[in-house]
């Protein structure tokens, strides 16, 4: 077995591609956690126009911050999905320090097994192959309004209503919104 798999990797190398790790397999993540700077995540939900009461969703919410931003900044409330038991016992013991239990919610779990129709505004920082992944999901689940808002990386096929390019600690950064119509755009 071990044989196969080497050959199989070595195989790849010589023929000029690199391996790559199968994103399906639901116990690897999608992205490495990665904060994104406060001020990207402000201008996240700035672009994104949350309004209190609507349910913001941060897959692969990490430490929280755009759950907690969403929380004190719009009166919206939140739900984060997290695929690390680690980074969620530590955003839900956040959530708890800073009195938020009622309007922010921390779920284990993979983000591709998530049911997102209650969502209003949808924020991701995954690389592109894994918005690829994602994509379908947003499609059955957001109804016409939501929006989704991508941290560096575009939804292939999605024509955004806005790009924004934003220089935050000394690193250019972009950020997509996209707006779900009742028949989705394509590019």
């Amino acid at each position: 077995m071990h044989i196969t798999i080497v050959l199989l990797v070595a195989a790849s190398w010589a023929a000029g591609q690199a391996p790559t790790r199968d994103l399906r397999d639901k116990s690897q993540n999608l992205a490495p956690f990665v904060a994104s700077p406060q001020p990207i995540v402000d201008r996240m939900l700035d672009l994104a126009a949350v309004r209190p009461g609507e349910v913001v969703y941060d897959l692969g919410c990490g430490d929280g911050r755009i759950l907690i931003t969403a929380a004190r900044k719009y009166n919206a409330k939140g739900v984060g999905i997290e695929l690390s038991d680690r980074l969620v016992r530590m955003t839900s013991d956040t959530v708890r320090r800073l009195s938020l239990e009622d309007k922010i919610t921390i779920r284990q779990g993979h983000l591709l097994d998530a049911n997102l129709s209650d969502a209003d505004v949808v924020t991701i920082y995954l690389e592109t192959g894994s918005n690829e992944m994602l994509r379908p999901n947003l499609e059955k689940y957001l109804k016409p309004g939501s929006r989704v808002v991508s941290h560096d990386f575009e939804v292939r096929g999605w024509k955004p209503a806005k790009v924004e390019k934003i220089n935050a600690f000394n690193r250019n950064h972009t950020i997509y919104l996209y707006e779900m119509p009742s028949a989705m755009k394509k590019k």
